[in-house]
């Protein structure tokens, strides 16, 4: 019985440990969920839920818990902004258009900025009161302006939230404010986050301590940022604050330093400070251990491909933006790898943003992340003529 028992203690003893925390080094967004030992970092301790990425590459650092299903509550207001953003974008919207505040509008509670029945506010105005103030009137008044509806609006929310592969997610209005069946998940908010901060003039709202609204009139309403950080985190400038009693205090948090853009997002924390702290702790861990190293410039050619029957013979892909790579700092040089995936030959023709191949970057031989290379312009198929005469100058060429 002795042997047995000591037989039995053996093993358990030789068992490894592991956190309930998931990392990783520099997996892409489909690596999160391997599990790690528990001497790798352990942050937002006091969170139901957290992620921290990397915003350009989508790389996965930290999660917890990070597609657990939660009350969002106005970090909902995350996508609110993203459709507001993509309309202006699609030149459905801008910023100058004059919105005037239904009485449904007017009537939402929690946080707000007061709307009138009848009162008109620009997109600008009214992107100020949802990005500082959270206010859910001025949310439901942008959403009834790009869809007609709210109940429209949460139907585009949902869509957009499809289109983006998001499956933790499920809108019921456009604000956060508490009703059943609404829900997302640490994970899901940091691509949305992410898909936001492509439109580099949000953080103009996201990231401003302070502004007014109604400034020249006899009742000017001052903004206090909810979200502290974009004050006392050097390089935060977004995104957006959240709190119901049943969601606790949350926040999806943006800072960029040398390059490094972090996107944290952290649900269910137990009062203010503690969230403000560990979303600072997440930031700092990050800019310690992580640095970008860049592959491609905005414009560099990366290869090139020919073009069968096409008005030209071939396409360049240049690099439509800086390809970067995040890698830990202390890195050997040399580990960083790339490899060209590309077909030998395209028949024409070729549409303008077709996907034509892919980068793929490796560290230590691991592949890392990859980048879809697609075309710059559209290639029409050549006529008859264009195609005999290429034929017979190359019959007749004579190599000398």
């Amino acid at each position: 019985m002795k042997k047995v028992v000591l037989g039995l203690l053996a093993l358990v003893l030789a068992m490894p440990l592991w956190s309930s925390v998931t990392y990783a080094d520099h997996g892409g967004p489909h690596d999160a969920g391997a599990e790690v030992s528990s001497d790798e970092a352990v942050l937002a301790e006091n969170s139901k839920s957290a992620i921290l990425i990397d915003a350009d590459t989508g790389t996965v650092i930290f999660e917890k818990k990070s597609h657990e299903k939660l009350p969002p509550a106005s970090i909902t207001k995350i996508m609110t902004m993203l459709l507001t953003m993509e309309a202006i974008d699609k030149g459905k919207l801008k910023l100058t258009d004059k919105v005037t505040a239904s009485e449904y509008a007017s009537s939402m509670g929690g946080s707000q900025i007061f709307l009138e029945p009848g009162e008109q506010m620009t997109v600008d105005e009214l992107l100020k009161g949802v990005a500082m103030a959270s206010g859910n009137d001025a949310s439901v008044a942008l959403a009834e302006k790009i869809a007609g509806t709210e109940k429209n609006f949460v139907k585009m929310m949902n869509d957009r939230a499809r289109q983006l592969g998001l499956k933790d997610t499920h809108f019921e209005n456009c604000n956060g404010l508490p009703v059943e069946n609404h829900y997302s998940s640490a994970h899901d908010i940091a691509m949305i986050s992410r898909e936001l901060l492509k439109y580099e003039g949000i953080t103009k709202y996201t990231g401003s301590y302070q502004d007014y609204l109604r400034k020249e009139t006899e009742k000017p309403f001052w903004l206090v940022n909810t979200n502290k950080l974009v004050r006392f985190y050097s390089g935060a400038d977004g995104l957006k604050t959240g709190y119901t009693s049943e969601a606790k205090f949350c926040l999806a948090a943006t800072a960029k330093r040398d390059g490094l853009r972090l996107i944290a997002v952290v649900l269910g924390e137990p009062n203010t400070k503690t969230r403000n702290s560990e979303v600072s702790a997440m930031f700092d861990y990050a800019f310690s251990q992580y640095s970008v190293q860049p592959i491609y410039k905005t414009g560099e050619v990366i290869g090139k491909v020919k073009i069968k029957k096409g008005k030209t013979s071939n396409i360049e892909l240049a690099a439509s933006k800086t390809m970067s790579v995040l890698i830990k700092k202390g890195s050997e040089p040399g580990s960083i790898t790339q490899k060209l995936e590309l077909p030998d030959k395209l028949v024409a023709p070729v549409k303008e943003g077709q996907v034509i191949g892919k980068l793929v970057v490796y560290q230590d031989g691991k592949p890392i992340t990859e980048f879809e290379l697609r075309a710059s312009t559209t290639i029409e198929k050549a006529g008859f003529w264009t195609l005999f005469k290429r034929t017979t100058s190359q019959l007749f060429f004579v190599d000398s």
